[in-house]
């Protein structure tokens, strides 16, 4: 433990504590490794004749970029087109949740709640959007504030019948 860091005093009574807060404040910001798609889910699988498409959009998120432990943030947006089963609504949120209060890449999360709704419910498809912000790409490196990152997954119906994937996309980006 360095006596002073950066010319900083790490006794003095802002920063003594500190290391006790970064400790809580990680614990907090990557509780998805303590949850699993069985807990996140539970009971919110329910039988339903739907077979038209279900889109929750604008997910807000928070996560750490593995390679920098800064944050990035943004939008999910998820669709399924579910085969007699549903899931409640806020369980897409949780699963976003559960993938995104990790150390993460943009690009894996996207496929990893792709994967996971397909776990909980055998869609006929689904289609997952990321957009996110890298503070990583904006207070350091390049300091290219503003810009942004899409990512997406298409499985099933929508990776097959682009009028899907089309109906999907502007549901998306529809303002």
């Amino acid at each position: 433990y360095q006596r002073r860091v950066r010319g900083e005093d790490p006794s003095r009574d802002g920063l003594k504590d500190t290391p006790k807060r970064a400790a809580k404040s990680i614990l907090f910001l990557t509780k998805g490794y303590e949850e699993n798609l069985e807990l996140v889910v539970k009971n919110a699988k329910f039988e339903e004749d739907y077979h038209e498409m279900v889109t929750v959009r604008d997910i807000e998120f928070y996560s750490l970029c593995e390679h920098h432990l800064i944050p990035f943030y943004g939008k999910v947006h998820i669709g399924y087109i579910p085969t007699g089963k549903v899931l409640g609504l806020s369980k897409l949120a949780r699963i976003a949740e559960m993938y995104t209060r990790r150390f993460q890449n943009q690009e894996r999360i996207t496929r990893q709640i792709a994967d996971a709704v397909v776990d909980a419910i055998r869609p006929s498809g689904v289609g997952v959007i990321i957009e996110g912000s890298h503070m990583c790409m904006s207070m350091r490196g390049v300091s290219k504030s503003g810009a942004e990152t899409l990512t997406s997954t298409m499985l099933g119906t929508f990776l097959d019948d682009p009028r899907t994937r089309d109906e999907f996309l502007r549901i998306c980006t529809r303002r």
